[in-house]
């Protein structure tokens, strides 16, 4: 299915299919030779056209920003395909429907990597979208009842990452010898609120928050719902130094291609940090270089 949006047209592929035609592709010998689908398409003009699959916000953004004020110096232009889900573009990428995707951090990298035996790499990281808990509900953390509802993530980098930022506020305490980030709710070892946890995908915890006390939403859901997760949280994390910084990922094998190593070098450009700084003035992304 497409659909006009800000002059562009912006292709959402189902899960099923994408998963359905990676599926096919990665029989036999596993995953895809590096010559089997070139990278980047060459225009008349003498540019180069990348496909790059994304998060609609802030990495649709960042890369309209690029296509619109910096492409064409480079020899580039950008065709940015949104996905609302996150289990999509990794499949689109290795399928060859993808140049390049950039809406994931590393945990989730490494767990689709290790998970699902995708060969991709990645350059460095260009945003960290915080982690923060929002409440329809209550305004502060101390009113947060006994045995209320907390959603969190259900896959495992990101709910580690909620459950980290819960205990960090002394809500939880995890397990000794577990890393937080690594947690589970079956590694929750104190609560003393009794919370009960609603596991749900990050799309579905911003979509439901009226439905419990809090939930951990991540950054790019909280503000595609108009959440600013510096401003109208209960709690929120500390971007400074994170682990969690969203990347372009690649094929492995195409890292050293000249156009994406020039759109690399754009993401991390003066202004780019400049754009992300301008447009989300209070931290609600926060540039990583």
């Amino acid at each position: 299915m497409a659909f006009a949006h800000s002059g562009r047209t912006l292709r959402l592929s189902t899960a099923a299919a994408v998963v359905g035609v990676s599926a096919l592709a990665l029989t036999g010998c596993g995953l895809f030779a590096d010559d089997e689908f070139p990278v980047g398409t060459e225009n008349e003009d003498g540019t180069t056209t990348l496909t790059v699959g994304v998060s609609p916000v802030p990495q649709g953004d960042i890369l309209r920003f690029i296509d619109e004020e910096l492409a064409a110096d480079a020899g580039l232009a950008l065709d940015v395909v949104e996905y609302q889900d996150y289990t999509e573009p990794n499949p689109a990428l290795v399928a060859g429907e993808l140049d390049a995707n950039y809406f994931q951090h590393q945990p989730w990298f490494e767990s689709e990597v290790e998970g699902q035996g995708y060969e991709l790499a990645h350059y460095d990281g260009v945003h960290v979208e915080p982690f923060a808990l929002f409440s329809e509900r209550h305004d502060t953390l101390e009113e947060l009842p006994e045995g209320g509802q907390i959603g969190v993530n259900n896959d495992p980098s990101n709910q580690g990452r909620a459950l980290a930022m819960l205990a960090d506020a002394d809500l939880i305490e995890i397990a000794e010898g577990v890393d937080p980030a690594e947690a589970t709710i079956n590694d929750v070892a104190e609560n003393p609120r009794d919370f009960e946890f609603i596991e749900a995908d990050a799309a579905s915890l911003a979509r439901t928050l009226d439905d419990v006390d809090a939930s951990v939403i991540n950054g790019n859901n909280a503000l595609e719902i108009g959440l600013s997760p510096t401003q109208d949280s209960l709690l929120v994390e500390d971007p400074e130094g994170s682990p969690y910084a969203n990347f372009l990922a690649v094929r492995e094998g195409t890292e050293d291609d000249e156009n994406l190593q020039k759109l690399d070098e754009l993401l991390h450009s003066d202004e780019v940090r400049d754009f992300i700084e301008e447009t989300w003035p209070d931290g609600e992304v926060a540039p990583a270089f």
